[in-house]
């Protein structure tokens, strides 16, 4: 993603929290993320292209239409947690995962977890232990996708305070 992007970084993220299971999938609402201002999309972009804390791949359609994304958020000992609590290991986060359902079963949502798995592993700072991610149990769907991609349950799960149908699920480097 490049940072004058933002425009369909905003219409995929809005198609996101549009799908049926957004609900659960999602920590904000469509209502939320329609009215935010162009400059909010600006800078979030901006920010993911930089690709320093945080980071977002897009799978691109033959015609440029944006048909996926994942997006992840470095975390490290010692720093705010983001999402449940503080990272015990230097990590990175999955978040942010969609593929618009003309493009499912098409594999995208494979590569792009290959990429964000390629990507957390050839951080050089932080050297990344471990790749997590939170869901909802009754995200089956996403389920079966984490699993694939060889996640698994994390044997130190991070509860999000509030939900008690999260599940934490985990893939550590080899060796």
């Amino acid at each position: 993603m490049r940072a004058e992007e933002w425009a369909k970084a905003r219409e995929l993220r809005l198609a996101a929290l549009q799908d049926p299971l957004a609900s659960i999938a999602f920590m904000e609402s469509y209502e939320e993320a329609a009215v935010r201002p162009d400059s909010f999309w600006q800078e979030r972009t901006a920010t993911a292209a930089a690709g320093r804390e945080v980071v977002q791949f897009v799978g691109e359609a033959p015609d440029g239409r944006w048909d996926g994304t994942v997006s992840l958020l470095v975390e490290r000992p010692g720093t705010e947690p983001r999402i449940g609590r503080p990272a015990p290991v230097e990590q990175t986060h999955v978040v942010g995962v969609f593929v618009r359902a003309e493009a499912r079963g098409s594999g995208l949502a494979d590569a792009l977890f290959r990429a964000a798995l390629e990507w957390s592993w050839a951080l050089e700072e932080p050297r990344v232990e471990r790749v997590r991610l939170i869901f909802h149990t009754d995200n089956t769907r996403a389920e079966a996708l984490y699993r694939r991609a060889g996640f698994v349950p994390s044997a130190d799960p991070s509860p999000i305070p509030g939900d008690d149908m999260a599940r934490e699920y985990e893939v550590r480097r080899d060796g």
